[in-house]
């Protein structure tokens, strides 16, 4: 009995320590972990491949640095947005993407610069578009948060970019730079702002539609950006990269990606260490001002909506249930198309069709058009499916009662269906209602900027998550509005049980 119980207390200390060495081991795994945050539609810096893989030049400078220190790389594609809330959370260790150093001096702790870089602007080649200049009056594209964007508008703009910026007909904010390439060759804007590198990957990519301007808006350094304060990360990167630099290993790996003539990486550049983020924070009572315009924006696209999507839906409805089978098989293929493919592919599809299918040049205007547009066609599938529902289930023999008492089709249905029907469907309405509210975010697709994405702006350029959570509150309002009529309604036709 002894034996047994010297035998069960050993195998429990045993127990113990293999647990704890599987948890001190897995810390020290956690601690290895080198995880490089990125826009993944950024080449020739991180994008992904034909083969579905991260590469680029920056992923590689970072493979080869984790290799020399024995570190476990991850690749972390993040929303560019909300690359700062990203790295102060901790959740990447460092941002490592084509960063511009230049007007983030004091916002992150930075390595060395290691490639120069320029912004440049990108025309068709029929544009008659051939110097800065001739940008007057014309519609130009940035990606959101992007050098380009703060070379025309930031606080260390020249007097040059901010007049050209003044003197343009809307300076368009997208996502990134597939969405402006597009933009472009649709007509939907006349040029393109964006960094040398990125723009000469992309024209060795297309045909000779494109041009790139010989003016350069500003030129800048690249550098690898840690959170503010964590020195001893950056140093470690920064040594592994002069012993690159020193063997070879950097040229070699700048060669593969053409970027040769741009690296600026020298043992002789001292780290610079920032004292703290010159950002000025602003108050709730300014962010709402500043996210007024994007409220406006939102309330109308959700107005639209439901303006043509409900009566559409009806007659979506109607065309579902009709006797002839090509309409009703019609009309079962388009709510399947609509409910089965994302709302962000649909509006894409809507704004650019014009153009790739049928090659007709759509004006600057058509870009909100396009929102309420795709919008109304996918919640009117959704309101269809609902009213079918509420139609069908009143019982046939209300039907026949109507023709007895001499009513015809059109007067059974909108005296005695339709008020049922809508009393019967308007929860799940209500639904699909509160549903869409939080969905008009997704015309940040088409470069719309509503109050979501303003938010995003600001947080952005703020660094800081607040300005998301005072968009939050602001939906959590309006739907509770929103909630609050449509439950006003339900009690009104409740007048039976």
């Amino acid at each position: 009995m002894i034996k047994v119980k010297k035998c069960f207390v050993a195998g429990i200390f045993c127990l113990i320590a293999i647990t704890a060495g599987l948890f001190f081991n897995s810390v020290a795994y956690a601690k290895q972990e080198f995880i490089v945050g990125f826009d993944a539609e950024f080449p020739p810096y991180g994008y992904m491949d034909e083969n579905g893989e991260y590469t680029g030049f920056d992923l590689d400078l970072a493979d080869e640095v984790c290799k020399r220190r024995g570190w476990t790389l991850v690749k972390r594609p993040i929303l560019w947005d909300s690359k700062d809330s990203e790295l102060e959370t901790g959740a990447i260790s460092c941002i490592w993407n084509g960063f511009t150093m230049n007007g983030r001096e004091s916002q992150y702790t930075w390595s060395t610069p290691y490639v120069d870089n320029s912004q440049v602007v990108i025309v068709k080649k029929d544009s008659g578009i051939e110097k800065l200049s001739d940008l007057a009056g014309k519609v130009l594209a940035v990606q959101t948060d992007s050098s380009a964007l703060a070379a025309l508008e930031g606080d260390d703009a020249t007097d040059e970019n901010k007049a050209l910026a003044a003197s343009l007909k809307n300076l368009q904010q997208v996502e990134n730079y597939n969405s402006a390439f597009m933009n472009l060759e649709s007509g939907m804007v006349d040029a393109i702002a964006m960094d040398i590198g990125v723009a000469s990957y992309q024209l060795s990519t297309k045909d000779d539609t494109f041009i790139m301007l010989d003016e350069r808006l500003s030129s800048e350094e690249y550098g690898i950006g840690f959170k503010l304060g964590n020195t001893e990360l950056r140093d470690e990167v920064q040594t592994t990269l002069l012993e690159m630099l020193e063997d070879g290993t950097f040229e070699s790996i700048a060669k593969k990606w053409g970027l040769e003539d741009s690296v600026c990486l020298s043992e002789e550049d001292t780290l610079n260490e920032a004292s703290g983020a010159k950002v000025t924070k602003l108050s709730v009572a300014e962010i709402i001002k500043q996210l007024s315009s994007g409220i406006a924006a939102t309330i109308s696209v959700f107005v639209l909506t439901l303006l043509f999507s409900m009566p559409l839906g009806l007659l979506i409805a109607t065309i579902r249930m009709s006797k002839f089978k090509l309409l009703e098989w019609i009309a079962k293929i388009y709510i399947s198309i609509m409910r089965g493919t994302p709302l962000m592919l649909q509006l894409l599809v809507v704004f650019f069709a014009p153009y790739y299918v049928f090659k007709i040049s759509t004006p600057y205007s058509y870009r909100f058009y396009a929102t309420i547009i795709g919008f109304s066609l996918n919640y009117a599938a959704y309101f269809a499916e609902i009213y079918r529902s509420g139609i069908q289930s009143i019982p046939r023999g209300q039907r026949e009662a109507a023709q007895i008492m001499g009513y015809n089709r059109s007067q059974t249905f909108f005296r005695i269906i339709f008020p049922q029907m809508v009393k019967r469907v308007l929860p799940p309405v209500t639904n699909e209602v509160i549903t869409l509210v939080k969905d008009t975010s997704l015309a940040f697709v088409l470069s719309y900027t509503e109050m979501f994405t303003m938010a995003k702006q600001i947080a952005a350029s703020q660094t800081s998550l607040f300005p998301l959570f005072v968009a939050g509150v602001f939906y959590y309002v309006f739907n509770f509005i929103v909630a609050f009529f449509m439950e006003r309604i339900e009690k009104r036709l409740d007048y039976y049980r």
